[in-house]
């Protein structure tokens, strides 16, 4: 029975070693050379001011934006699939869909009056 398991666990073993192996490359042959302005915080093109630039804390408002891009981008890779096999499904996974869609709706409305959308 384990040894069903054996060229799994190869291919995991091949992997880290690759992953491993070019991490270590990366190490070796990448430049150094650290300066003020390398070592800076930047955030999407402007220059950070305020308290939280001497700290190097940036405002969580840009990674709610790029969550919320990656859930709704993902989400709609399911709706090609099911649009092509739609006749073959019926009505059930017509119905379940729409509840699908609902759902991300809720979702988007929720973000919405959070103000998770609002750029200023």
């Amino acid at each position: 029975m384990l040894l069903s398991y054996l060229p799994v666990l190869i291919i995991i073993g091949f992997v880290g070693f690759i992953a491993a192996a070019v991490l270590f490359v990366n190490s070796v042959v990448s430049p150094k050379n650290p300066y003020k302005d390398k070592l800076s915080p930047w955030e999407c093109g402007m220059e950070p001011i305020g308290s939280d630039a001497d700290t190097g804390r940036f405002k969580v408002h840009f990674f709610i934006i790029a969550i919320l891009f990656l859930v709704f981008d993902a989400e709609t890779l399911y709706l090609f699939p099911w649009a092509v096999v739609l006749k073959q499904l019926g009505m059930v996974a017509f119905v379940e869909m729409f509840i699908f869609i609902a759902i991300l709706a809720v979702g988007l409305i929720y973000a919405w009056a959070k103000g998770a959308l609002e750029w200023v």
